[in-house]
């Protein structure tokens, strides 16, 4: 099963990462433990709440002004 990653630099060091489809979220020292946890994670939830994935998020940018 192909899913998405979106991987962030969390403010206190490391990283979050977070799988849209599912919701789940992680976080690790390194890029590579926060996708290694995502998987984790992610295979966790799949297992206890079972689903089919027909298709990817959309996944864009957008700029917001503010005082």
């Amino acid at each position: 099963m192909l899913l998405t990653a979106v991987i962030t630099e969390a403010e206190e060091g490391g990283f979050v990462a977070l799988n849209p489809e599912t919701g789940t979220t992680t976080q690790g020292e390194t890029y590579q433990e926060a996708i290694q946890n995502l998987k984790e994670a992610t295979s966790l939830y799949l297992d206890e709440f079972p689903m089919k994935i027909y298709s990817h998020p959309v996944m864009t940018t957008f700029e917001v002004s503010h005082a």
